[in-house]
């Protein structure tokens, strides 16, 4: 579900003609049984600017829940100046001003 969401989110973005990036975070596993991290804990599936104020977009099914990290992340961009938003629909996007 939340993979169905995020293509629409950023198909509509790519519509409107919004500066937006997709951000990967998490970790690979290495040959050796090590793993290499990507991107910083928390952070949210896809970034807007917009009028010079960034968005963070977190993208989760109807029942889906903010990590601990999610959390902190978005405590982080909000103290900043940043707006963090949970997405489960393109509802979601038009209701914040997307």
């Amino acid at each position: 579900m939340e993979h169905e969401t995020q293509s629409a989110v950023i198909e509509y973005l790519q519509l409107k003609g919004y500066f937006y990036w997709r951000n990967n975070s998490g970790a690979l596993k290495t040959e050796r049984g090590g793993f290499i991290r990507f991107g910083s804990v928390g952070s949210p599936d896809v970034f807007v600017l917009k009028k010079g104020i960034l968005y963070g977009l977190e993208i989760k099914s109807l029942k889906g829940k903010l990590s601990e990290g999610q959390i902190e992340f978005k405590k982080g961009m909000e103290k900043h100046g940043g707006k963090y938003f949970i997405i489960r629909s393109l509802d979601d996007l038009v209701l914040i001003g997307l």
